[in-house]
């Protein structure tokens, strides 16, 4: 067997195991590393000149935040809040789209600083017991309401 398959097949279960025991915050806490680790990626490529690995890597931060966190939005118990979560990643994706055609490290810095103070407000509010609380919809708002 491949070194590389081997090891990309226990990094697999390892985030399938993860994801499999982890609550709806943590959840969201990963999509958010998720959608930093694939920008910093990114970033690497951009420098090695691996245009077809930065595309790749910027096509995942996109749909991690597009159809991972927007995703997971709840409008309805969010109101305002969650309506400017859904502009702001819309805003992120489109940055991101120019940041792949132009290979601009600039923005996905841009893009890193605001998921960085997403991600540290979000890591922020977690519930001390998570175990005694009520498990909410599928949004990351209606959880930190809870």
């Amino acid at each position: 067997m491949n070194t590389t398959i081997a090891i990309n097949a226990y990094k697999k279960v390892g985030v399938e195991s993860k994801v499999i025991g982890a609550d709806p915050h943590q959840l969201i806490s990963m999509l958010f590393h998720g959608a930093l680790l694939s920008i910093d990626n990114a970033k690497n490529e951009i420098l090695r000149k691996e245009v077809d690995a930065k595309g790749k890597s910027i096509s995942k931060a996109i749909a991690i935040i597009g159809e991972g966190l927007h995703a997971s939005l709840d409008n309805k118990a969010g109101g305002e809040v969650a309506q400017g979560l859904s502009s702001l990643y819309e805003y992120m994706v489109r940055r991101l789209v120019e940041a792949n055609l132009k290979s601009d490290i600039t923005i996905l810095d841009e893009v890193t600083r605001l998921l960085t103070e997403l991600t540290e407000a979000w890591d922020s509010i977690r519930p001390n017991s998570v175990q005694s609380a009520p498990l909410p919809t599928n949004s990351h708002l209606a959880y930190a309401r809870a």
